[in-house]
């Protein structure tokens, strides 16, 4: 693998001329995510760690394509593909390294549990927000807390637990915890089904859109009638990001 750095300050550890380094000649042995970071995992235990932001695209392309702006990133594969990271907000970051490396240099955040793991329950979800005082929607989001939920899951999986996303952790009763436990991974897994939701940006590997923006209850349609009761969604923010709910059907 080759490494050409377009704009050398998308990664963020180590220094950009050892990662640069360090990635060529490399080889690509498997993919994988946790929580909202995809995992390029590399021959000898070492990982680029690369995180989207809120622009990024990874696209795996012929080195033929023509360049799109805002591309900072360009892996060549052994294969002749080229792998590009674009990203026009430049909110995103590449990382190389061992896990443990990355999360003791805190490059990495430890994440929490993953949502739609089979060995993550109820009760599990249940144990990390009854003591909290925080909105359910800022715990969601807290990727400490769950890994991987965004701010379109949170409202989704809010609006199908029938939970108001203000309401405080430590409120939640063990039946409301089941709830949202189980909307967490229907939003999840209905998301994954259709290959992501592209509301701005999004596109995946191939450059395609996703179909979940067409599956949306909540997120995006403040205004707009409740699907269940027909009142006006209502916006507000918490944890600094746009929140959608309603309030009649979510308590």
């Amino acid at each position: 693998m080759d490494c050409e750095l377009r704009f050398p300050t998308m990664v963020r550890y180590p220094e950009p001329e050892v990662f640069a380094r360090s990635v060529r000649g490399a080889h690509i042995v498997d993919a994988r995510r946790r929580g909202k970071y995809i995992f390029l995992g590399l021959e000898g235990g070492a990982t680029i760690v690369v995180h989207l932001g809120m622009s990024g695209q990874l696209r795996l392309v012929d080195p033929q394509t023509p360049f799109e702006s805002h591309t900072h990133v360009v892996f060549g594969l052994d294969d002749g593909r080229q792998l590009r990271y674009r990203d026009p907000r430049r909110f995103g970051r590449l990382l190389y390294g061992t896990e443990p490396e990355l999360i003791a240099m805190r490059a990495l955040p430890d994440l929490g549990p993953e949502p739609i793991d089979p060995a993550f329950g109820a009760g599990d979800l249940y144990r990390r927000i009854h003591h909290r005082r925080a909105p359910l929607k800022a715990l969601l989001l807290d990727q400490a807390a769950v890994a991987g939920i965004g701010n379109i899951y949170a409202d989704e999986s809010l609006y199908r637990a029938r939970l108001r996303p203000d309401r405080r952790g430590n409120t939640v009763s063990k039946n409301a915890a089941v709830r949202l436990h189980q909307a967490l991974r229907e939003s999840l897994e209905l998301g994954i089904a259709n290959r992501g939701a592209s509301v701005d940006t999004y596109r995946d590997a191939w450059g395609e859109i996703g179909g979940q923006q067409e599956q949306l209850l909540v997120y995006g349609r403040a205004g707009q009638p409740c699907f269940n009761c027909g009142r006006p969604l209502s916006l507000v923010r918490i944890a600094g990001r746009s929140t959608v709910f309603c309030r009649r059907c979510q308590h």
